[in-house]
């Protein structure tokens, strides 16, 4: 069993052997699943990256869209 300590604010550090079992980094996201009076930890998935700021606009592309704005 791997134990660590809740601080005054709430706060706990993740156990290095907890941290490495799953893989864990500095900035991951992780999840708590409370079952029976248990907490499930998991690593959340990051989901990929995309190179394209503009994806967010793919609503607006059609291609009335080119027409109006595409000599701009």
């Amino acid at each position: 069993m791997i134990i660590s300590t809740l601080t005054s604010k709430s706060q706990t550090t993740v156990p290095q052997p907890v941290r490495a079992a799953l893989g864990l980094r500095p900035g991951d996201a992780i999840a708590y699943v409370i079952e029976n009076g248990r907490a499930i930890l998991t690593r959340v998935e990051a989901a990929p990256m995309t190179d394209d700021p503009f994806a967010a606009f793919a609503e607006w592309h059609s291609d009335a869209d080119a027409t109006a704005y595409g000599n701009l």
